[in-house]
């Protein structure tokens, strides 16, 4: 396996703190880690506080960030209807250039998805267009609590069918706060359902911009298990 990309049943779930997390772990061990946010929706040009620029921190990266997301849009939407609304279509060619150029200079590459699998890039193409641009492995985040095995059986259903290599599942708190009879069964219940493992939990991070702390977050995973 020479990296991940990192998809979730729902926007907001905890893709960035999973990518990122992952990312400041490997370069504390000493890997060369290396980063990509194909495409970010809702940034402005003079963002500083992006997704990309904080996978770039954690994994202690120096790439252009013409590369590390070499499609931003300005919109917070879909990144079809965010281009159109800009028309700036998607360069698929660029995307793929740029993921080479990565994948050439790291030993792991860390990917990270925008929302989930079926979310539209344009008319035709879908996030499960990106994830064959590198043909990883898909690791999927997914919420603890109720409800959340309708979506995560979903997205692994949208990953079989269109033959995708998955890694298996870690649950995140997202913006959730309560813990419940769901959240304690739900583990055991999604490997039953989706029969792919359940990898472990992300802790809540309070500060996405240190390393140290995404890190930690992630303890509670391990990728290397399957």
């Amino acid at each position: 396996m020479s990296g991940v990309f990192v998809t979730g049943t729902d926007t907001g779930v905890g893709k960035t703190v999973l990518a990122c997390g992952i990312a400041a772990d490997l370069a504390a061990r000493g890997v060369n880690v290396g980063v990509m946010k194909p495409i970010e929706t809702g940034v402005e040009p003079a963002d500083q506080a992006t997704d990309a620029a904080r996978l770039a921190k954690a994994g202690g990266v120096s790439d252009p960030i013409d590369d590390i997301s070499p499609c931003r849009l300005r919109h917070p939407l879909a990144p079809s209807v965010a281009a159109r609304l800009e028309e700036k279509p998607v360069d698929w060619s660029a995307l793929n250039s740029a993921y080479q150029r990565l994948h050439r200079r790291h030993d792991f590459m860390v990917v990270e998805g925008c929302g989930g699998l079926m979310v539209p890039i344009d008319e035709s193409r879908t996030v499960i267009d990106l994830v064959r641009i590198s043909d990883l492995p898909v690791l999927i985040v997914a919420r603890p609590t109720l409800g959340t095995l309708n979506h995560t059986a979903l997205t692994v259903h949208a990953a079989r069918s269109h033959g995708l290599k998955m890694l298996g599942i870690v649950l995140s708190p997202g913006d959730a706060t309560a813990s419940d009879l769901a959240e304690q069964t739900n583990p055991s219940e999604l490997e039953r359902l989706c029969e792919i493992p359940v990898l472990g939990h992300v802790d809540r991070c309070i500060d996405l911009d240190s390393p140290r702390e995404l890190a930690a977050a992630i303890r509670g995973v391990d990728i290397r298990a399957s």
